[in-house]
């Protein structure tokens, strides 16, 4: 289950989108994520079965990739340490790549759901 999201409210209007966007770039740098060469579908929890499903569904470079930059996190972290700058996460390199498997997945079950509880009338 994804997190409620006004992304597509603030796109929408541009002038909102032109006073979100420094404040939003701020926030990103500032969770520090990048810093550890993660990307932010890195940092989301893995204890929903929704998640999970998705990482099934990675393909299998795509997950080795993710695995190395969660592993490297950790080591950064465990040594008190940060990458250095050439090999941290740029902004333009920050992009979904599990969050669209998750939306999907999401429409999925909803889709069965409304097809498991639909009422036949005759």
């Amino acid at each position: 289950m994804s997190a409620p999201s006004l992304t597509s409210y603030i796109v929408k209007r541009p002038w909102l989108k032109r006073w979100m966007m420094p404040i939003a770039e701020w926030y990103a740098d500032a969770a520090g994520y990048r810093r550890l060469g993660l990307r932010f579908d890195d940092i989301i929890p893995e204890e929903n079965d929704i998640v999970q499903a998705a990482i099934k569904r990675l393909p299998a470079k795509e997950s080795y990739d993710r695995v190395f930059r969660i592993r490297r996190a950790f080591q950064c972290s465990v040594s008190h340490t940060l990458l250095p700058p050439e090999e941290q996460t740029k902004p333009s390199e920050d992009v979904e790549y599990l969050s669209p498997i998750i939306r999907e997945i999401e429409k999925e079950r909803k889709e069965r759901e409304d097809l498991d509880t639909l009422a036949v009338r005759r």
